[in-house]
């Protein structure tokens, strides 16, 4: 009964507009006060800041974040859409596919998905309209090509599966690798489809020789040279996930610095910026420490572990209900806090069923994709729409078709979890 108050108690705090992190704190709070008194609530207050602050990993999500800043400030993102243009504008729909081939090179030097949307929709936008797109396919396919940036590493969501779950966050940023390619693939299949349907939605672009073609890919090697960095230490065991993140925002600043970008004033907005997003992710892992620790109190998971596992059903369809969960969450709360609400209830539920936990990860942030395109919330759809000024059904309407699509890649990943863990059983 304590239980069924509480989580009610949290979806309305949740619905009236309280911050997550808060929510989650005040109603953990007072499911400790209802177990054990003030006593109880106040020692573990006194406990839970240092506990939540302390995983030495913790220190990625603000690097990583600085990174992303510093990403923005060096224009790189704009000069990787300028060189997927130049390789594959003149294929029907080229635009669009180089939107998702720049997509995914910030993705790989960038963990945050806002930051990844606002500046595609800055960048290829303008560019696809002038050239005679349809608002709604060019929308669409920045909203979802923005999502990438959660899952190929760095991924800051991946990173706080792993800090929640306590699984290699390694393993998991490796294992990101190939599901970004193949969901960057199906992106692109999507436009082409979409355009061979009909020619009119996205006119041929003009030709490039081979020469120039070459030449436009000079500035990848600032993408490479960060991907390494990052993803490359991380994967022959050379650095850790920690070490890694303060190499690849040093690296940002240095490519910010040789585009000449670099003064105390963008410096300090960008240190501003990164930090804000820090203290708004502490403060969410703070509220889910405080709503934990009732949860392990009352065994609330333990409880459902037992039921499930009394159910005369396969795992599978457990797994498709638990994704399908996860993309309804996705329709009305930050994907973020979905996470850490969610991992500590369902990951053990998943081990004992047999699964992994890092293909659990990685599955379960493409799903939280789908959330960050899809209404009645889809965070990146209205970054874009704030950015363009389009309105947001036209956005919410072009990027339906790639929700499809990405349902057929998470069944492809699930159907073959090989996909997911191969590159990471390759670590050292």
């Amino acid at each position: 009964m304590l239980v069924t108050f509480v989580l009610l108690f949290l979806v309305v705090l949740l619905a009236s507009g309280t911050p997550v992190g808060l929510a989650m704190a005040v109603a953990g709070a007072a499911g400790l006060y209802g177990m054990g008194g003030l006593p109880m609530v106040l020692g573990i207050l006194e406990t839970s800041p240092f506990s939540a602050a302390s995983s030495y990993e913790l220190i990625t999500v603000p690097m990583f974040l600085l990174m992303a800043e510093f990403v923005i400030l060096s224009g790189v993102a704009d000069n990787l859409f300028k060189a997927a243009a130049t390789c594959v504008g003149r294929i029907p729909g080229g635009l669009g596919m180089a939107t998702a081939l720049a997509g995914a090179g910030f993705g790989a030097i960038s963990g945050s998905s806002t930051a990844s949307a606002a500046t595609l929709s800055a960048t290829t936008i303008p560019a696809m309209l002038k050239q005679g797109y349809e608002p709604k396919l060019a929308c669409g396919v920045v909203a979802i090509s923005g999502t990438l940036a959660m899952l190929i590493p760095p991924s800051i969501a991946l990173i706080l599966y792993g800090i929640i779950a306590d699984v290699s966050i390694g393993q998991l940023l490796v294992g990101g690798v190939i599901p970004g390619i193949l969901v960057t693939l199906a992106i692109m299949g999507t436009v082409y489809f979409l355009v061979m349907q009909d020619r009119s939605r996205a006119p041929r672009g003009r030709s490039y020789t081979l020469r120039e073609k070459l030449s436009s890919l000079k500035v990848v090697w600032a993408m490479l040279f960060l991907f390494f960095a990052v993803t490359g230490l991380i994967y022959t065991g050379v650095a850790t996930p920690t070490e890694a993140s303060g190499l690849g925002a040093f690296g940002a600043f240095l490519l910010a610095c040789n585009a000449r970008k670099v003064t105390l004033k963008t410096t300090y907005a960008s240190l501003t910026r990164a930090a804000h997003t820090s203290c708004m992710i502490v403060l969410i892992i703070l509220g889910a420490h405080i709503f934990g620790y009732f949860f392990t109190l009352t065994q609330s998971t333990q409880d459902l572990v037992r039921w499930v596992g009394d159910l005369d059903t396969s795992r599978w369809v457990i797994m498709a209900f638990i994704l399908l969960g996860y993309v309804i969450l996705g329709c009305v709360m930050d994907q973020i806090a979905i996470l850490i609400l969610t991992v500590p209830v369902v990951l053990p539920l998943v081990v004992s069923m047999g699964f992994d936990p890092v293909w659990f990860g990685v599955v379960v942030v493409v799903t939280a994709e789908v959330g960050m395109v899809t209404p009645p919330v889809g965070l990146n759809a209205f970054v874009v729409a704030r950015y363009t000024g389009r309105p947001l059904s036209e956005i919410f309407m072009g990027v339906m078709p790639h929700v499809f699509a990405h349902i057929l890649v998470i069944a492809l990943f699930v159907a073959f979890p090989q996909i997911v863990l191969w590159l990471p059983s390759t670590m050292r």
